[in-house]
């Protein structure tokens, strides 16, 4: 999945066109991104916030619902200033909820994107300008008050949601205007099956018009194009049959003898069936295309042989050239993407596997507002350590007790225990010593220690703005390494070999000790100045006591254990 449909688009067009088929693919890199007008896309978004600004009806009440259900898990352990919570922290929000539920990384809300305190972050495209404007509806209901709520966090999935949902309906309405059915009839099965296939070659490949007319005229160079083109069509059929099987259930037997659905009952299917399904494919086509991605990663713990959760760049390449077309990107994309490991005076340059999964160029859809990309495995582990504590911070010791009943999949046959060594355990503690004995959940330092403990499932964090979410086209040609380069690295893989252990290699060479709490802190750790004062406050106090009990009654004792116990609590 390193090289983009679009790309072996170019290469294949190009060969088989000649020289003059790179002057007629100069648009195949074109993002989608860059080409909404300013008004065309303020439009989509002021459409889709419709219902939250009151012109419109309200989100299905079973929607709404099961968006909260899924957002509350995360709330309970964010810090809060009376029950709200900041920009950032909601921004946070909202993009693992996407990933969460359907692998949708939306643009703008991307964790390499910096933000402050009066913006979201740089809009290098319009489309990541889409923060700005559901932020400024939503203060417009906070002007007198400071902060997010539950709901508003909900509001937010359901506006993005229905801008989501209404670009595909203008991409559906696109094809039924090229193949010249009208939007206000109803399709026959075959009919929606034809709409369904232009529909998901348009959704996964961006290219000119034109281009598109030979790619549909060439069903053998659409095979080439598109991966696995049969069985994503068996995909779409399969929505179709899923959507066909939830209608029927719907309905009971007398319901249909007197219902005015004729399609629900005739296996035909109007725009907005068609428009439902289409809706489907998005939110449910990564855990279909799973598989590929599972494949990936076994190939690249097959070459993690120190299990560090990297791979040698010399390795990574070598099997880009003698086995598996997808290890291709360029060392230079790698380091954008913050998949290189760059620290190692042994192993010289290595691709985070995690970091690689995650990265963009492995995202097998993108559009406008979203791209589809690899599951985050680290979610799931993250989640269930969220549920377990239940707060925005918690003491090394009820971490531990956690992690160390978890496991991770390393492969589809193999689950692997948390890497809890004497070093790691040291770093946890490390950790929350610079927050006051307690370690926030939502911090760099505690992400950077969950990849260690999960080295080949938790991305290790750069801080923000360090690296990009570039996609490939948006990084430019050389995002491909050259044959040359992958063969100069690739020359020392079986020196890559080497028969020791993890701690021989300094695997931890990349550990950094700058923290960047992820969300605002200040409610729960307070200012550096207000800890310090605290700590030595209550060491004071504990002193106090000790001494007390030396020279006073037993009851004066007892009393100041009580004042000990009672400081203990409150940290705890």
């Amino acid at each position: 999945m390193s090289f983009s449909s679009s790309t072996r688009f170019v290469i294949i067009l190009a060969i088989i066109h000649g020289p003059q088929s790179s002057y007629a693919s100069s648009g195949f890199l074109h993002d989608k991104g860059d080409s909404l007008s300013g008004k065309a896309f303020k439009d989509e978004v002021m459409n889709a916030m419709g219902s939250m600004l009151g012109c419109g009806g309200r989100a299905d009440p079973n929607q709404e619902k099961a968006i909260k259900a899924a957002l509350t898990p995360m709330w309970r352990t964010l810090p809060k200033t009376s029950g709200r919570v900041d920009r950032r922290t909601l921004r946070y929000l909202v993009h693992r909820y996407f990933m969460q539920t359907s692998s949708l990384m939306v643009r703008g809300f991307e964790p390499t994107r910096p933000t402050n305190e009066s913006h979201w972050g740089a809009a290098d495209i319009l489309s990541q300008m889409v923060p700005a404007y559901v932020e400024s509806v939503l203060e417009s209901h906070h002007s007198t008050q400071n902060g997010f709520t539950l709901q508003d966090a909900a509001d937010m999935v359901l506006m993005l949601d229905q801008l989501i949902f209404d670009s595909e309906g203008a991409l559906l309405e696109g094809v039924y205007t090229e193949q010249r059915k009208p939007l206000h009839r109803s399709l026959s099965y075959t009919g929606l099956q034809q709409v369904l296939e232009v529909y998901m070659v348009k959704w996964m490949i961006d290219v000119e018009p034109r281009e598109y007319k030979i790619l549909f005229s060439n069903r053998t160079l659409l095979e080439q194009v598109v991966p696995h083109y049969k069985d994503l069509m068996n995909f779409a059929k399969g929505r179709i049959d899923t959507f066909e099987y939830s209608r029927q259930q719907s309905q009971s037997v007398a319901q249909a003898k007197t219902s005015t659905n004729k399609d629900s009952w005739a296996l035909t299917y109007s725009f907005e069936d068609a428009h439902a399904i289409a809706g489907g494919i998005t939110r449910s086509f990564q855990s279909y295309w799973q598989s590929e991605c599972d494949s990936m990663k076994n190939a690249l713990v097959g070459m993690d042989s120190h299990s560090t959760g990297r791979v040698p760049l010399a390795k990574f390449y070598n099997t880009a050239i003698n086995s598996d077309w997808r290890f291709g990107e360029s060392e230079a994309y790698l380091r954008e993407l913050g998949a290189l490991d760059e620290t190692s005076s042994w192993m010289g340059p290595q691709v985070i596997i995690p970091n690689y999964l995650q990265a963009t160029s492995n995202c097998i859809v993108s559009t406008s507002h979203y791209l589809v990309c690899c599951t985050n495995e680290c979610e799931s582990l993250m989640g269930d350590i969220e549920n377990a504590i239940d707060a925005p911070t918690a003491l090394p010791s009820a971490i531990l007790d956690v992690v160390r009943s978890m496991t991770s999949q390393t492969t589809l046959d193999d689950d692997e225990a948390p890497h809890l060594t004497p070093s790691l355990l040291q770093q946890l503690e490390s950790v929350a010593k610079n927050h006051g004995g307690m370690v926030p959940l939502h911090g760099r330092l505690f992400a950077q220690w969950l990849h260690y403990v999960f080295p080949r499932e938790c991305p290790f964090p750069h801080r923000t703005g360090a690296v990009s979410s570039a996609t490939p086209s948006q990084y430019g040609s050389d995002h491909v390494a050259t044959k040359e380069d992958m063969l100069k690295h690739a020359s020392n893989a079986s020196a890559m070999s080497l028969s020791v252990g993890k701690d021989e290699l300094h695997w931890m060479s990349q550990w950094s000790e700058d923290e960047e709490l992820i969300v605002d802190y200040s409610s729960e750790l307070g200012s550096p100045w207000k800890r310090r004062f605290l700590v030595v406050f209550g060491l004071l106090l504990l002193a106090g006591g000790a001494l007390g009990g030396v020279v006073g009654r037993s009851g004066s004792s007892k009393a100041a254990e009580g004042n000990g116990a009672a400081l203990h609590s409150h940290w705890v």
